[in-house]
């Protein structure tokens, strides 16, 4: 089915960071965040492909708390509907996600016109530090900051709600 135009939409890219080169100027927010539902595709641990899932994940990012619903579609990009909640219902509604939470800390880095968000995770998945860009279109082009590794858009286990299921830590 196509997205009708009225639909809010994310494109996004995201690699690996293999070194600190994005720190200078980053600036840092602190996010929690868990899962309360997902398709069965999203739950598919041994699966890589790309196939449609839905989420509903909660999220305090500096005391802000939201509500977020996404569809994955073929591609790059996902409807994606962002509601603003009251804390206390995300702290509760946290207390019963499924599987673990996500805890990072996320770096505004602007790199030539372009704002990419650099998560540090931690917890259960720390080590892992990831780079993602939103794009108006998805034959946008950018500019790769030297710091950007291997992209990682199309492996489902780099996806933050596969991260809540199958933590980086546990990874062979």
């Amino acid at each position: 089915m196509k997205t009708p135009p009225d639909i809010p939409v994310e494109i996004e890219r995201k690699f690996l960071v293999h070194d600190d080169g994005w720190r200078v100027g980053a600036r840092p927010l602190s996010i929690r965040q868990g899962y309360l539902a997902r398709s069965a595709a999203t739950n598919d641990r041994a699966s890589n492909a790309a196939t449609n899932a839905t989420t509903v994940r909660v999220r305090i990012t500096d005391g802000v708390a939201t509500l977020t619903i996404k569809t994955r579609s073929k591609g790059i990009t996902s409807p994606e509907f962002e509601y603003e909640i009251p804390t206390d219902h995300a702290e509760f509604l946290l207390e019963h996600c499924e599987g673990g939470l996500i805890e990072k800390t996320r770096h505004c880095v602007e790199h030539e016109g372009h704002a990419w968000e650099v998560d540090e995770f931690l917890g259960d998945n720390a080590g892992l530090v990831v780079a993602e860009i939103e794009l108006e279109s998805e034959d946008e082009t950018f500019a790769k900051p030297t710091w950007l590794g291997e992209e990682v858009t199309h492996d489902k286990r780099f996806k933050n709600s596969r991260l809540s299921m199958l933590p980086y830590r546990d990874w062979s």
